[in-house]
C-alpha cells in the first residue's frame, strides 16, 4: 500500500490516524525483504501477548485505535516498520490518551449556584434551608461509607498474585506455594536444548571455550567443575541451585556478549513471541523482558536479575521440532563416563 500523501487525514481524530498507520505497517510487513511474508494477525497477536480480537480492533482503520504505547512499539519492532514513523505513532498515542482524558472530564463544570448556596448553609428561595451541622454530618457519613466501600472493592478486585496455575509465576512462587527451583542440568547424551545452550553461553561469558550446541558432554562438564572449584562450590559437575546463581549475571541496556545470547535464547523460547537473538541488549530486548517480567509477577524493570533468570529457566517451552542448530553432520560431543 502506498504511503498517504502529506496532509491527508486532516480533521480526523488521533485514534483514527493511529489505526490507519498501524494498519499500513501490518499490510506492508514483509515487502521490504525479498520473499518476506506478512505475519497473520493471529501469529502477531501471540507475539504481542494479546488476543486476536483486540489486535484486529487496533488495526481497523474504520474505528479509532486505542492501542497503548507498549503495543505500538512492539508492533513497530515486529513488523519492521520505518524507523522515522515510530515517533509519529508515539505522538498519536499521547494524543489519544489526552483525548480520552478530556472526554472523561466533560460535564465536570462548576457547581450550580443553588447547590453552592445550599452547600454553604444559605437558604435558596422556594426551598427550606439546611443547617450547616446537618450538611457536615452528611458529608462525614458519605466519606466514611466511601472509605469502607473502597476497601471492600480493593480487597475484592485488587490484582491477586499470579500463579503457575494461571500459566505464570507469582514472584517466583508457583501455585503450590513453594518457591521456584533452579532446574538441574547434568551430563547426558540427549540434547538439553535452550537451557543447555544458555548454560554453555554463560560458561563462555565466564571465559570457558565450550561449544554452544545444547549437548552436556565431557567438555561442558569439565568447564562446570572448574567453575565450581573456582567459586568454592561442590565440584560435582551438576548445575543446580548452588551453581546457577553464581553463573547468571545481571544484565541491562547496552550489555553484549554470550550472557546476552543466553538471556535472549531463553526469552525467545518462553512462548511470548520472537525475541531477536543478537548478543546485544537492545531496547527491543528490554521491552520483551519487561513483558515477560510483568506476565510472571516480577518487577518489570527490563533488567535481568537472579529472579528473572530463574523464571526464564523454569518457564521454557519444549521444542516443537528438531532445533535449527542441530546438524546431522555434527555429532554431539562425547558423553562417555
Amino acid at each position: 500500500m502506498a504511503h498517504e500523501p502529506e496532509g491527508q487525514g486532516r480533521g480526523q481524530r488521533p485514534g483514527e490516524l493511529l489505526a490507519r498507520l498501524l494498519r499500513r505497517w501490518w499490510e506492508e510487513a514483509g515487502s521490504a525483504v525479498p520473499g518476506g511474508a506478512r505475519p497473520t494477525q493471529q501469529a502477531l497477536a501471540s507475539r504481542l501477548g494479546i488476543d486476536q480480537t483486540t489486535l484486529s480492533r487496533y488495526l481497523n482503520p474504520k474505528h479509532a485505535s486505542t492501542a497503548p504505547p507498549r503495543v505500538v512499539e512492539a508492533l513497530h519492532a515486529h513488523l519492521r516498520a520505518p524507523a522515522a514513523e515510530l515517533e509519529r505513532a508515539r505522538e498519536l498515542c499521547r494524543a489519544v490518551l489526552e483525548e480520552s482524558s478530556g472526554q472523561a472530564a466533560v460535564g465536570d463544570g462548576p457547581e450550580p449556584a443553588d447547590a453552592a448556596g445550599a452547600a454553604g448553609g444559605r437558604d435558596v428561595p422556594g426551598r427550606p434551608g439546611r443547617p450547616r451541622w446537618a450538611l457536615s454530618a452528611l458529608v462525614a457519613a458519605v466519606t466514611v461509607l466511601a472509605f469502607v466501600a473502597g476497601a471492600v472493592v480493593r480487597d475484592q478486585y485488587a490484582p491477586r498474585p499470579r500463579t503457575a496455575a494461571d500459566g505464570v509465576a507469582a514472584g517466583a512462587v508457583p501455585a503450590s506455594g513453594a518457591p521456584l527451583e533452579w532446574p538441574l542440568l547434568k551430563k547426558r547424551k540427549e540434547d538439553q536444548f535452550t537451557p543447555g545452550r544458555a548454560l554453555q553461553h554463560l560458561l563462555r561469558a565466564h571465559g570457558y571455550e565450550v561449544r554452544t550446541d545444547g549437548f552436556f558432554g565431557d567438555e561442558t562438564q569439565d568447564a562446570v567443575m572448574d567453575f565450581q572449584r573456582r567459586n568454592n562450590l561442590p565440584s560435582d559437575g551438576k548445575v543446580g541451585e548452588d551453581t546457577w546463581p553464581e553463573l547468571v549475571v545481571p544484565l541491562g541496556r547496552g550489555a553484549d556478549g554470550h550472557a546476552v545470547l543466553a538471556l535472549q535464547e531463553l526469552l525467545h523460547n518462553t512462548g511470548q513471541g520472537g525475541t531477536e537473538v543478537s548478543g546485544k541488549f537492545t531496547a527491543a530486548t528490554a521491552e520483551d523482558l519487561r513483558f515477560f517480567q510483568d506476565r510472571h509477577g516480577l518487577r518489570p524493570n527490563g533488567r535481568a536479575d537472579a529472579d528473572t533468570w530463574l523464571a526464564l529457566l523454569v518457564f521454557q517451552r519444549p521444542p516443537a521440532g528438531t532445533p535449527a542448530y542441530q546438524r546431522p553432520t555434527s555429532p554431539p560431543p562425547s558423553t562417555s563416563a
